[in-house]
């Protein structure tokens, strides 16, 4: 039905939202120069995918978004999209 599909929907947003504000605090983000905003969405999306590539490790968003300005050898495995590097 139209209503179960709304719904649906709004899920996914909601899912998706909470893991942009728990990663990248996008709430608190008080960018408003032109279209800089929009832009920094595009972008945390594009890292949340990357992240989620990464295979073999159980952590969250956060913290593998963490890891990988930590450790440079994650950073690049993110950075290839889940691939082993060495």
């Amino acid at each position: 039905t139209a209503l179960r599909n709304a719904r649906a929907h709004w899920g996914i947003e909601n899912g998706l939202h909470w893991v942009l504000d728990v990663a990248f605090r996008e709430d608190d983000c008080r960018v408003r120069v032109d279209n800089a905003a929009q832009n920094f969405a595009v972008m945390r999306h594009i890292v949340v995918n990357l992240l989620k590539a990464v295979q073999g490790t159980k952590v969250g968003i956060k913290n593998r978004r963490l890891r990988a300005v930590w450790d440079h050898d994650f950073m690049l495995r993110v950075l290839m999209g889940g691939a082993h590097v060495g």
